[in-house]
């Protein structure tokens, strides 16, 4: 990851200099062809879904990559505050929001 990024507010050994503001990512996505059809005959035997989870996974990297691009171009070179949040969109796309606050950190 290019800039450090936390779920608390602070950065141990570092002191927040200047609150950018809030940052967001958002990505919505739909599974592909294959992962529909093997989440489908998952959803039928049971068991772990590894096609959807593939799925999230890739959207809560990309909501991330996003909110670093918002934070880089607001100045920051850190993130505080991180979460993520997912919504159904419809009923075969799922929305990921990754927000945080951008700041400036030096080292203490």
């Amino acid at each position: 990851m290019s800039m450090p990024c936390t779920t608390t507010f602070e950065f141990q050994g570092h002191t927040i200099v200047e609150y950018k503001g809030l940052v967001r990512g958002i990505v919505v996505r739909a599974p592909t062809i294959s992962q529909g059809i093997v989440g489908g005959l998952k959803k039928i035997v049971g068991g772990r879904i590894g096609a959807y989870r593939e799925m999230c996974e890739q959207a809560r990297g990309e909501a991330l990559e996003h909110l670093l691009e918002h934070a880089e171009q607001m100045g920051a070179n850190g993130v505080v505050g991180l979460r993520y949040e997912s919504s159904e969109v419809d009923d075969s796309a799922t929305e990921v929001l990754c927000y945080g606050t951008a700041v400036v950190i030096n080292k203490s």
